[in-house]
């Protein structure tokens, strides 16, 4: 069983180390509360164990098996079915035989004793540590259906969101895609014969049409090249996006890109003011909520920025404050917040500001997809024209010189 240290504050303030065993991280964090401890830091064998805590798709078993799940948990939560009973009727209903496995598991330890949050932090990579604290959260108020059925859905907002994204850029996507491969193919088979002609007339060639052969003849002799370095980077960009410096460096990046950058920031925000406001609301502490949150935006930048947050409000400071002070936060986010934690109210204008920019998202995909189309259709003009004017300036300069040629020999006859 792995071993977890701990840095946690008890209720009399004072501060504590110490080892601990457990399944999972998970499992561990519950054992340290069920202790009155608020866990300042929690690591396995001295490294951070990093898991995403909203990332319910790891592994095989996808988001929308998880919503069904908690819909129908719910349902019979609520008509007063025994839970393991509940449980073992929806395995028989799922019909993705890696989640049946484990929601047996998780029936058998229920039937053992266990509580149903607990027997899910052995399962923490299919369930998530976001949605463990939220059944948590439902066990200890009594209202377990009610807390399933808002996890299904957030879940399904979540899911929606992802989806709309990834549907407005598919389009894109596979247009520059095959613009790419077609333009590659004709450099490499279909230039080369058309301006042999060209070569092998003598005349001096216009600079388009010698760069069109150059980079033809480059790509010619030289596409293995071409393409062992383009997997080569990507290779190279993969490694570097796995070290912390890396991922770092690349989730920065991304919020600061010109056009998408604002649409990767909203993104994140709605990631995150959604699963704040979510723990909020099932009663978990601010500090234990903030840290679940930040595996929840699933942005290395913003995570370090909530974890950095994390210390100061133990120590009394606001969390709107010291969102102001970051420019990855949004000023109008930390102004609500701030009224929010004035009023008493913070998880339900959380929960509006996720709707407002979850909408902000609809428009800006929207607006992208009406402008990336033409723009796409702009630049492959370009491309095509400049090609077919590299080739057809000198073929007119030859019908040219021919037409003289002939229009002179005809005079002298």
């Amino acid at each position: 069983m792995p071993t977890f240290k701990y840095r946690v504050r008890a209720q009399s303030g004072g501060i504590s180390t110490g080892n601990v065993e457990a399944i999972s991280e998970s499992a561990a964090m519950e054992l340290l509360e069920d202790k009155s401890l608020v866990v300042l830091s929690l690591t396995e064998g001295g490294k951070s164990s990093g898991k995403k805590g909203f990332n319910i798709n790891i592994g095989r078993v996808k988001s929308k098996d998880i919503v069904i799940f908690s819909r129908q948990l719910s349902v019979m939560v609520s008509a007063t079915v025994p839970i393991v009973q509940a449980l073992k009727i929806l395995a028989a209903q799922t019909t993705n035989a890696i989640f049946v496995e484990k929601i047996m598991e998780l029936a058998n330890d229920v039937d053992g004793g266990m509580k149903l949050s607990a027997g899910m932090s052995k399962h923490d990579k299919v369930f998530g540590r976001f949605y463990i604290a939220m059944v948590k959260s439902g066990e200890t108020s009594g209202k377990l259906d009610e807390v399933l059925q808002y996890l299904a859905d957030q879940m399904e907002k979540d899911y929606d969101l992802v989806s709309r994204i990834k549907g407005a850029m598919i389009y894109p996507v596979f247009i520059i895609f095959g613009m790419t491969v077609v333009g590659f193919l004709m450099m490499i088979f279909v230039v080369p014969n058309m301006t042999r002609m060209l070569v092998e007339s003598g005349q001096e060639l216009p600079a388009l049409t010698k760069m069109l052969i150059g980079t033809s003849n480059f790509m010619k002799s030289f596409w293995w090249l071409i393409i062992g370095a383009v997997i080569g980077l990507i290779f190279l960009f993969k490694m570097w996006t796995r070290t912390q410096m890396g991922r770092v460096s690349w989730d920065t990046a991304k919020v600061k890109f010109p056009i998408f950058g604002t649409l990767f920031q909203k993104i994140y925000i709605v990631r995150f003011a959604r699963g704040f406001s979510t723990l909020i609301k099932g009663g978990v502490p601010v500090s234990i909520a903030l840290r679940i949150t930040s595996e929840v935006v699933d942005n290395e930048a913003y995570k370090k920025l909530i974890l950095d947050t994390i210390k100061e409000v133990e120590d009394g400071s606001s969390v709107s404050v010291l969102f102001s002070k970051s420019d990855l936060m949004p000023k109008m986010l930390s102004q609500m917040m701030g009224i929010g934690e004035q009023t008493g109210k913070l998880d339900s204008i959380l929960e509006k500001l996720a709707d407002f920019y979850s909408r902000e998202i609809d428009s800006m995909v929207s607006g992208l997809t009406s402008l990336i189309e033409p723009l796409i259709l702009m630049v492959m003009g370009v491309g095509v024209g400049g090609m077919v004017a590299a080739i057809m300036m000198p073929m007119f300069k030859v019908a040219q010189s021919m037409g003289e040629y002939f229009f002179i020999n005809k005079i002298r006859l």
